[in-house]
């Protein structure tokens, strides 16, 4: 099932406080990114993000879903209706996440 147009809007709307939030479509769901790197995204309408050790400590009784089948689990977002947690949320997880991987020059 792929996720709708109008939950991306809600959780960007969301997000709106944070600078450099951008989106990227993929197969039928969303890649969110926060200042340049992968912080998660939205799956069958579903909040994911990456189950750094800063995600894990600031929900720490938040449930691992797969976004899809193959893939490595992620942390399901519940408090989506919070802004402040959300902000919160990608302040504490964009030390530890990954620098985006540099793109090979033809």
């Amino acid at each position: 099932m792929a996720s709708s147009k109008e939950y991306l809007e809600f959780i960007l709307g969301q997000l709106s406080e944070l600078e450099e939030i951008t989106y990227r479509a993929m197969m039928g769901e969303f890649i969110i990114y926060y200042r340049g790197k992968i912080v998660g995204g939205i799956y069958d309408d579903r909040l994911l993000v990456k189950p750094v050790k800063a995600a894990i400590s600031y929900m720490p009784t938040a449930p691992y879903e797969l976004p899809y089948e193959g893939a490595k689990q992620m942390l399901l977002v519940d408090e989506v209706d919070n802004k402040n947690f959300l902000a919160g949320l990608f302040n504490a997880m964009y030390e530890e996440l990954p620098a985006p991987k540099s793109k090979k020059k033809k």
